[in-house]
């Protein structure tokens, strides 16, 4: 399976992981379904980019970078198109699962094939 599969089901599961949590904030309990689809997206998206960037990027350490990087912007654009509540509900989870998503590629799936010269 290629980086950016792996990216792809990796932030699926753990974006909806991300949504589930937010269930330990009662005033967002009756909103549940549709956070779970909007982090499951926003996982994907962060799946998409992580993979793409391990297949350009053979580093752990950066892949964890370029993960959480990705993960906080998204969050920070769902914050900022919710109305500016919940800072810290939205984006710590976003930076963790970026950083793990981020993580998973680069150790995960099969790596871009080098081109040879002769």
């Amino acid at each position: 399976m290629n980086k950016i599969v792996v990216g792809l089901l990796f932030g699926a599961i753990l974006g909806a992981l991300d949504g589930a949590t937010a269930w330990f904030t009662p005033e967002v309990r009756s909103q549940m379904a549709g956070i779970m689809v909007g982090s499951s997206i926003k996982g994907m998206l962060v799946g998409v980019l992580s993979g793409w960037f391990a297949r350009k990027v053979q580093s752990t350490a950066w892949g964890i970078v370029a993960g959480s990087v990705f993960g906080l912007l998204f969050a920070w654009l769902v914050v900022i198109m919710q109305g500016n509540h919940y800072y810290l509900e939205i984006m710590l989870p976003g930076f963790v699962v970026g950083a793990i998503i981020g993580f998973l590629t680069q150790r995960m799936g099969t790596p871009v094939p080098t081109k040879r010269t002769t």
